[in-house]
């Protein structure tokens, strides 16, 4: 067993010795800092191990919030690079923002999980496993035809993001580095839908949340995973106020 925290259990007692920990970076919204992340990690670092998931890993929120937002891109450079855009170039035409299409979807991706990764206090990220926390109380493209299109553009460049500084790579308990997906099926349904093969999401591990006891977590490990091809290697419970997580065999 192990735990999630992040910025709603800051100054909470959490477990003395956790078999595995992961952190919220990123609190409670895609475009900030959980205030105790640096404490979280400190605790984190007594993990005990011995399951199939690294001792300590981390979960980001996602988002598509288009214009609504406090910030959208207005090309294909972030970060002082031009990224690679399987979508084509964001365009923004001479103003201030670029459109809510897919380009500009998958851009804005990109640079929240930049952010993630240089910004926010992470030393060595390439060296972590990274959870996409996709959860309808964020802001979601909806009402269109192509709403999920452009909500799977924007994961896709976060995914595309960490794939890039994690590849090869393991953490300091030796396992792989990489990204998964956390959600429920719900969920992750009416954000996403349906993902197809070709998708850079195909595949990735998913993380299962909805379970009430331990013993529905561990039956949640036997459910399909949230895109083609995906395994289920964590599910999650709720008890006592505390996120519970369960490494599947």
């Amino acid at each position: 067993m192990g735990n999630d925290v992040s910025w709603p259990q800051c100054g909470k007692t959490l477990p003395a010795a956790p078999a595995f920990v992961i952190v919220g970076v990123t609190g409670g919204l895609a475009n900030n800092t959980n205030p105790c992340l640096r404490d979280q990690l400190d605790w984190a670092g007594k993990a005990t191990g011995g399951t199939t998931q690294p001792k300590v890993a981390l979960y980001v929120n996602t988002a598509n919030p288009g214009h609504e937002g406090s910030w959208w891109p207005a090309s294909n450079t972030y970060g002082n690079a031009n990224v690679s855009n399987p979508y084509g170039t964001c365009d923004a035409k001479g103003q201030a923002e670029g459109p809510v299409d897919l380009p500009c979807s998958y851009m804005y991706g990109y640079a929240k999980a930049y952010d993630d990764a240089t910004i926010r206090g992470i030393a060595n990220p390439g060296n972590y496993f990274w959870w996409l926390d996709v959860e309808t109380g964020s802001s979601w493209q909806t009402g269109t035809s192509n709403a999920t299109a452009l909500n799977r553009a924007t994961l896709e460049g976060m995914a595309g993001y960490f794939k890039g500084i994690t590849a090869g790579k393991k953490d300091v308990s030796g396992k792989p580095a990489g990204v998964g997906i956390y959600s429920t099926g719900s969920q992750w349904g009416t954000i996403a839908g349906t993902v197809p093969a070709g998708s850079p999401l195909a595949g990735l591990p998913s993380w299962l949340a909805g379970a009430k006891t331990l013993r529905g977590a561990q039956s949640n490990c036997s459910l399909p995973g949230l895109t083609p091809g995906s395994p289920v290697t964590v599910t999650q419970y709720v008890s006592a106020g505390l996120d519970y997580d369960y490494a599947c065999r």
